[in-house]
C-alpha cells in the first residue's frame, strides 16, 4: 500500500450498518482477513458487512456490468468472505454516492454480484432498490433451534434464504451461532435464516441469522424473501392475481416495505444513512494481513 492512510465511511440501513471503502480504481487488496479486521467491533470500525466502492469497468466481476452500471458493489460479510448481495447495504451503497458527487436524487444503476440493481433516491430520504425477482426452489428444508423445528420455506433473492414462520421471535434463540438446518444439501453455500411472527394484515416481524455475520439488526434480501413468502402463505401471488402485494416488514433496526409486483419485481424501500467518515491506518492494517 503506498498511502499512509485509507478513507472509509461507516453507514447503515435499518441499523445494518457497514464500513464503506472507496476505491474506484481497485487499487487496494481487500483480502478476507483484512474485511474482517475492519468489521471487528472491538478492534476493528464495526460493521455487518463492508461496501468496497469500486467503478464496475476496474472490476473483474463488474465489467460485463459496466454498460448498464458505472459503479460495481463489491460486497463482503464481517468474516471476509464474499456475498452476492445485500439489500440493505445497496440502499447505503447509493447514498455513499450521492454524498460523494457520484449521484443525484432520482434513478441509479448499481452493479453487484447478483445483477445489476435499479435504485431511486426520493427527496424524503428514502431508498427504493429493484431487487429482482425470488425463485422458490421446491427443496423442502428444516430449520431448528433448541429442540424445536420448524418447515421452513426456500427463497432465492439472488442470496438463499430459509424462512420459518414461528409463534414467538424468542424462539429463535439467541442466534449467536447458526441454527441448525437440513437437508444440508439445499443450501451448498450456506444459508441466510428468517424467523418470522404475524402483527396484523400485511404486517409481520422478523430476526434474521446471515451467513458469514450472525444475527444482524436488519437484512434487506431477507426482508424481501419474508414477504414473499408471507404473501405465499397467505393465497397472494401478484403473478396470478395481476395486483401488487405490499407487506411491512419489521426488524429490530427499522421498518422496511416491500412490493411485488404481477412481473414479479420486487420492490423494498426504506432509510439509509452515513454516520461517518475517517481515515485507517494502513501500519494497522498490516497487521491484519499478519
Amino acid at each position: 500500500m503506498t498511502t499512509s492512510q485509507i478513507a472509509f465511511l461507516k453507514g447503515h440501513g435499518t441499523e445494518n450498518d457497514f464500513v464503506i471503502v472507496p476505491d474506484p480504481d481497485n487499487a487496494l487488496d481487500l483480502p478476507a482477513s483484512l474485511v474482517a479486521g475492519l468489521c471487528d467491533r472491538r478492534a476493528g470500525i464495526g460493521g455487518d458487512g463492508l461496501l468496497h466502492v469500486v467503478r464496475s469497468a476496474a472490476h473483474p466481476e463488474g465489467r460485463s456490468m459496466a454498460d448498464e452500471a458505472e459503479w460495481f458493489m463489491d460486497y463482503r460479510n464481517a468474516d471476509g468472505s464474499v456475498a452476492e448481495m445485500c439489500g440493505n447495504g445497496v440502499r447505503v451503497f447509493a447514498r455513499y454516492l450521492q454524498r460523494a458527487g457520484a449521484a443525484e436524487e432520482g434513478d441509479l444503476a448499481v452493479a453487484t454480484r447478483g445483477g445489476v440493481k435499479k435504485v431511486h433516491l426520493a427527496k424524503n430520504g428514502d431508498v427504493t432498490v429493484a431487487m429482482g425477482r425470488a425463485a422458490l426452489p421446491a427443496d423442502g428444508v428444516t430449520v431448528t433451534v433448541d429442540g424445536r423445528s420448524w418447515d421452513a420455506r426456500n427463497v432465492n433473492m439472488g442470496n438463499p434464504h430459509a424462512v420459518a414462520f414461528v409463534d414467538d421471535l424468542a424462539h429463535a434463540g439467541a442466534l449467536t451461532s447458526e441454527p441448525s438446518y437440513g437437508p444440508a444439501a439445499v443450501y451448498p453455500d450456506g444459508v441466510n435464516i428468517e424467523f418470522v411472527v404475524d402483527r396484523g394484515p400485511r404486517h409481520v416481524a422478523m430476526r434474521v441469522h446471515e451467513r458469514g455475520s450472525g444475527e444482524t439488526r436488519s437484512c434487506g434480501t431477507g426482508a424481501c424473501a419474508v414477504a414473499v413468502a408471507a404473501a405465499r402463505r397467505d393465497g397472494a401471488d401478484p403473478a396470478v392475481t395481476g395486483t401488487p402485494v405490499t407487506y411491512t416488514v419489521d426488524l429490530p433496526g427499522g421498518s422496511l416495505v416491500i412490493t411485488e409486483h404481477p412481473d414479479g419485481g420486487i420492490e423494498m424501500t426504506g432509510p439509509a444513512e452515513i454516520v461517518a467518515e475517517g481515515k485507517i491506518d494502513t501500519a494497522w492494517l498490516e497487521t491484519l494481513n499478519g
